[in-house]
């Protein structure tokens, strides 16, 4: 169970972690992690949406930078491009996607990859035996290093999969 002050466990504190280092790094005011039901190109999640959200919620309680949101029912979509054109409607605010460097190696096959470059910043943390075959992705080779910040940071190495699993 996730105690109220503390994270549950590892994987909790390195999305954390990220959280908070992203958001120093880059003057970040305000995170939002948006839980989804399924990555379509991942397995789906045993553990129901409702669970997922009431967990991350627990996890970031007394974290008040972070918000925990789920944008599917309202946008109708699972596809970040459409998170993003939401987000951005009525909003002139610069916009940072963080992930791991583990969806870095397959950006490519994200619908309208290139797109969703050019409406935000890629914040793409390493993780442990990921960073060789991120840095030769085709999405890192082809994107403007203006709009992707690759972060070093070996902490990291847990999957949002893993994460879901939990």
């Amino acid at each position: 169970m996730v105690s109220n002050s503390k994270p549950s466990n590892k994987y909790d504190e390195q999305h954390l972690l990220i959280s908070k280092i992203a958001a120093k790094k880059y003057k970040l005011t305000k995170i939002i992690w948006a839980i989804t039901l399924e990555n379509p190109l991942k397995k789906r999640s045993k553990t129901s949406i409702s669970k997922r959200i009431k967990n991350c919620k627990k996890i970031i309680k007394d974290k008040n930078f972070i918000k925990v949101k789920f944008y599917e029912k309202i946008i109708k979509s699972n596809k970040t491009i459409d998170l993003l054109n939401h987000i951005k409607k009525n909003n002139k605010f610069k916009i940072y996607f963080i992930m791991g460097a583990d969806n870095l190696i397959n950006f490519h096959k994200w619908h309208k990859w290139k797109t969703i470059s050019k409406k935000c910043t890629l914040i793409v943390f390493d993780r442990q035996g990921y960073k060789k075959k991120s840095l030769n992705s085709k999405a890192y080779k082809t994107l403007n290093k203006e709009k992707l910040k690759f972060i070093n940071f070996n902490k990291v190495n847990i999957s949002s999969s893993q994460l879901r699993k939990i």
